[in-house]
């Protein structure tokens, strides 16, 4: 697991597995939003099983599911889940989805364009082709 900060409560990953939840509840965080549809790959787990493993280590899920860029529904979403502060690792197959529904959602809250795309290139994310 490799977690890639974006802001101080919130994280971006590619795909995590059930078991890594109590670790994530250990390190101080108490959400997790999986942005993966289910059955894009052979033997992911489905966002049920993620969810209760979430449960189990004591922390909150929300199943935001992305295929291409997030629809305004979705950062919206993501937006609003987010405006709590609660430490969040958001997660999708890479993490590219996940940090441009982050991305998207904090430019709606008047966030500047060019420091986000620099924000998540410092994680390791390209957002140059995300309209921001």
């Amino acid at each position: 697991m490799t977690l890639r900060p974006l802001s101080p409560t919130v994280s971006v990953s590619a795909q995590l597995s059930p078991a890594v939840m109590p670790a994530l509840a250990a390190a101080g965080f108490g959400r997790v939003i999986s942005n993966r549809p289910d059955g894009e790959d052979p033997g992911q787990p489905t966002a049920a099983e993620m969810e209760a493993a979430a449960r189990d280590a004591g922390l909150s899920f929300a199943w935001i599911p992305v295929s291409g860029l997030p629809a305004p529904d979705q950062v919206a979403a993501v937006g609003e889940l987010l405006a709590d502060g609660v430490p969040t690792v958001m997660f999708c197959r890479s993490g590219m989805r996940s940090t441009s529904a982050w991305a998207m959602s904090e430019r709606l809250k008047g966030a500047d364009a060019e420091d986000l795309r620099a924000t998540a290139a410092a994680a390791g994310y390209d957002l140059g082709r995300v309209p921001l």
